[in-house]
């Protein structure tokens, strides 16, 4: 059966369970890089809980040129797949050569800021001159050779659209096992390599290795369409209709980015809340990464079912991809809930140990509705509900989350209450969200659904 041919008539659930392993795969171990990274971070012999710190303060531009690259590739990845549904080739050839020329204007940006801008951001959330010097050296080199996560993101995508999610699998295992072999390599210095403490933490070698590996497979494998430089010639009304459907992926992906670094600041009374924060993220990114790879199952079956008419399928789609969905984030919370101590062994969490261990306890509470939530916003890109998509992440990400937060940061910094009281911020912003999306999707279905022949 062809690619194109599957996502026709294979029946949904088993397409889902088919593309859907090997997106969540691939989204599992983008999510490692970070764990894997701040493991032996964590253990090195010198300055380990001022380097975990620096990660932390660095993860939010991380995310942020991620948000970018995925939120590109969300757009293209559900525009393509439309388009190649109602059979457009030529039109399919234009949208993944324009999604190309801005990966290379996305790049340009992120080189800038790791050029002049990395210095001002770190000095931002501390003051300890070591975090401030280990966080610069570390995002620097992660913005100029950032090239690597915004290209493997758009390569990514181009595969997922046309049903070829196992290739971009295969390039997502290869980054990251490189990243591992290479880390305690270059953190340690082992063998002729010199010890470069946290500054070979950095991921981009695996993340090229991926994005030149994925290149390959685009070229040689996304035959529906031609390629050629000529495609990348910008396009407005092509870019435009990326981005109507990307741009709220990039403000959902980016509100992270100040969701994290506004909880920083929130925490900067206690450093070791701080950092048992950074390091919870990065389990909890773990945990709903899982969901985000479904959710770039659900977005292409989803749309391509769209673009054929088909309402059966794209009930089908909304059916199945939620009750994954749920399975998924129930997983996570059993591991959560039951190894948290083992985790803070793995981090070497020393003073923030305690901290760490009572997020994931409480914080971990939210995922079923953080993933069905996420499950919500791959449906409405899906069926272009990009406003509905964005609606739900200020909800999750800056309008409830961050006001609770700070007003129960209050009572903990007066000795009222303990930090602990910041963390159900999470699972009440969650709950919240949640009830608003079922409303969202229940409006979705009746307008853009049943109104199918």
């Amino acid at each position: 059966m062809t690619e194109s041919n599957k996502m026709k008539e294979m029946p949904v659930k088993k397409l889902m369970v088919q593309m859907g392993i090997p997106m969540i795969l691939s989204m599992a171990l983008q999510a490692v890089y970070n764990i894997v990274d701040s493991a032996f971070v964590g253990n090195m012999k010198v300055g380990s809980e001022a380097a975990l710190n620096a990660l932390t303060l660095v993860f939010p531009v991380q995310m942020l040129m991620v948000a970018v690259g995925i939120g590109t590739g969300v757009g293209t990845n559900a525009l393509l797949a439309r388009t190649l549904g109602q059979g457009n080739t030529k039109k399919a050839a234009k949208v993944a050569g324009n999604s190309l020329f801005l990966g290379g204007i996305i790049y340009a940006v992120c080189l800038l800021f790791g050029i002049a801008g990395v210095k001002a951001y770190i000095s931002s959330q501390t003051v300890d001159p070591e975090v401030i010097s280990m966080g610069t050296s570390y995002l620097r080199i992660c913005c100029v050779i950032s090239f690597g996560i915004i290209f493997f993101s758009l390569f990514e995508k181009l595969l997922q659209a046309t049903g070829r999610s196992l290739y971009s699998t295969i390039g997502q295992v290869v980054g990251a096992v490189i990243n591992i072999i290479l880390d305690p390599v270059m953190i340690y210095g082992i063998g002729p390599v010199p010890e470069m403490g946290v500054k070979g933490a950095a991921t981009v070698i695996g993340q090229v290795a991926s994005a030149v590996l994925l290149f390959l497979f685009h070229m040689k494998l996304n035959q529906e369409f031609e390629h050629g430089v000529e495609y990348m010639k910008p396009d407005a009304g092509i870019i435009k209709e990326i981005y109507a459907i990307g741009l709220p992926a990039i403000i959902a992906q980016a509100l992270m980015s100040i969701m994290v670094y506004v909880m920083n600041l929130i925490l900067k009374f206690s450093p070791s809340a701080q950092t048992a924060y950074g390091l919870f993220y990065k389990v909890q990114q773990f945990v709903l990464f899982l969901a985000f790879g479904l959710r770039d199952t659900i977005t292409p079956i989803i749309a391509f079912a769209y673009g054929m008419g088909s309402k059966k399928r794209i009930k089908d789609g909304i059916k199945y991809g939620l009750l994954y969905t749920a399975a998924l984030m129930i997983f996570g919370i059993i591991i959560t809930e039951v190894f948290p101590g083992a985790f803070a062994t793995l981090f070497n969490a020393g003073q923030s140990r305690e901290y760490f261990i009572g997020a994931m306890r409480i914080i971990s509470i939210s995922f079923i509705f953080a993933g069905i939530n996420v499950a919500y916003q791959g449906i409405y890109q899906a069926l272009d509900g990009g406003i509905e998509s964005l609606v739900i992440s200020l909800l999750r990400q800056l309008v409830i989350i961050l006001p609770l937060a700070g007003i129960f940061s209050i009572f903990a910094r007066n000795g009222q209450m303990g930090i602990s009281l910041i963390w159900w911020a999470f699972p009440i912003t969650e709950m919240i969200a949640c009830l608003v999306g079922y409303v969202f999707l229940k409006r979705i279905r009746k307008n853009k659904v049943n109104v199918l022949n």
